[in-house]
């Protein structure tokens, strides 16, 4: 399933890669694709939007409703 969220506070490629790292623990097949310009995240997975936005908060950024 593709998801797409809005995800502020990342400002660098250690950012990204935080991120990254934390979606493939949950789902190490996940694709993540992140634009930090758009501060946007698109991740295809098998794990719930839920799972998915708790484990990106968890790394410290926060995660937008919509």
């Amino acid at each position: 399933m593709n998801q797409i969220f809005t995800v502020t506070g990342m400002t660098c490629g250690h950012c990204e890669k935080a991120v990254t790292r934390a979606l493939q623990q949950l789902d190490p097949q996940a694709q993540v694709q992140i634009d930090r310009a758009q501060d946007r995240v698109q991740v295809e997975s098998t794990q719930s939007r839920e799972t998915l936005a708790q484990a990106i908060a968890e790394e410290g950024y926060v995660v937008l409703a919509g």
